[in-house]
């Protein structure tokens, strides 16, 4: 199950380290390709050595449907690491001190009409918390779930998503953290044959957050679409990093992100790794990442990545772009009697209009969309 750190170093991403001890990985330095974006020393430890916390998150939901169950499991029950073996030092402290998992199941042959929401929320406080979240979908399972996460912490945690043949999720992430907020996060998808998956991550609170994403199928026919939405403030730190390991034939996948910056010091990274191993052939996959800049001082790297073993596919591509906003766009409005303040407001409006269109949740698209007014008013845009 572990990988000795003094192994060659990996010709791909599918032969990167993997292993539950934290101790496998070398001490972060900053210099290594996968942290080289990440301000190491606002982790406020989560990158060094404690393997136990005095921080804490709790969870809250309301009443679930028929078939949905949420229940505490230790860290010792098979499924906890079934499908996320830690790629990093981060998450291999967190699977290590996180201690139990959050359970949350939905049977087969369920299909749930209405979302489910779990809040994830720190209680605050200057110790490290760590945490871990199965999510079990039965085959032929249908389900919306909000997993939301506000309050106080500096958090490492691991999300473990197994999907079963022939279900449907879309997962809806929100990192709604207060301003002083850390978190440092690897989610994982598994699905099964047929399966399928729609993840919206979205991101604006916290002053550090770094999120990885990643995707693994088990059988042909799975298809995972990943969108992001995210708007960094002043001095804000927001980190997105997906890896779409295609390892078995006939296989989909779009990733689709999109980013907005204001003020002195904000920092975006986006980095999108797509594999195509050479059985996956009748791989069909896309990525693209758009940041739109509305002030000085604001910086956004993107970093698409395609590496493909195999000639054997659908078809492939990636793309990137960032860049201020578009003046005949606003030319246009203001031609027409729109103020400049609030043309800018319908150009940031429309530019994620996409993206937040694919949450499923009226109530959250219209939080999103209020809270993106505020940051916006807050710059006087």
């Amino acid at each position: 199950m572990t990988t000795q750190a003094s192994a060659p170093p990996p010709s791909t991403k599918s032969q990167a380290l993997r292993s539950y001890d934290v101790a496998d990985f070398p001490a972060l330095t900053g210099l290594e390709e996968e942290w080289r974006f990440t301000p190491l020393k606002r982790l406020r430890g989560l990158a060094g050595d404690a393997q136990a916390g005095t921080g804490t998150v709790r969870h809250e939901y309301g009443e679930l449907p028929e078939g949905v169950a949420i229940e505490r499991i230790g860290t010792d029950d098979p499924r906890v690491g079934s499908v996320l073996t830690p790629v990093d030092r981060v998450s291999a402290l967190a699977y290590g001190g996180a201690g139990q998992a959050l359970l949350f199941s939905v049977a087969s042959d369920v299909v749930v009409g209405a979302p489910v929401s779990v809040r994830v929320v720190g209680d605050g406080g200057e110790g490290l918390a760590f945490g871990h979240t199965f999510v079990e979908v039965g085959r032929f399972a249908e389900l919306t779930l909000v997993l939301e996460h506000v309050g106080s912490a500096t958090l490492a945690d691991n999300v473990e998503v197994s999907v079963g043949d022939g279900a449907k999720l879309t997962l809806v992430t929100v990192a709604d953290w207060a301003p002083d907020a850390v978190q440092a996060q690897h989610l994982k998808f598994k699905l099964g044959r047929d399966a399928r998956v729609t993840h919206v991550q979205v991101s604006l609170g916290g002053d550090l957050v770094r999120q990885f994403t990643s995707v693994e199928y088990t059988g042909r026919g799975g298809e995972a679409e990943l969108y992001g939405v995210y708007f960094a403030d002043g001095g804000q730190h927001l980190e997105h990093r997906q890896l779409v390991d295609h390892n078995v034939p006939d296989c989909r996948s779009y990733v689709g992100y999109r980013g907005a910056l204001q003020g002195a010091d904000a920092h975006t990274v986006w980095v999108g790794d797509v594999l195509i191993q050479a059985e996956a052939t009748g791989t069909d996959t896309y990525e693209i990442n758009r940041n739109l800049l509305l002030t000085d001082g604001a910086r956004a790297d993107s970093v698409p990545n395609l590496e493909i073993e195999t000639g054997e596919i659908a078809g492939a591509g990636h793309a990137s772009a960032t860049g201020r906003f578009d003046d005949e766009q606003l030319f246009y409005l203001m031609a027409r009697g729109i103020p400049e303040g609030e043309a800018r407001r319908l150009v940031v409006r429309g530019f994620f209009a996409e993206v937040i269109n694919k949450i499923p949740v009226e109530e959250l698209r219209e939080r999103l969309g209020d809270a993106i007014e505020a940051r916006l008013a807050k710059a006087g845009a």
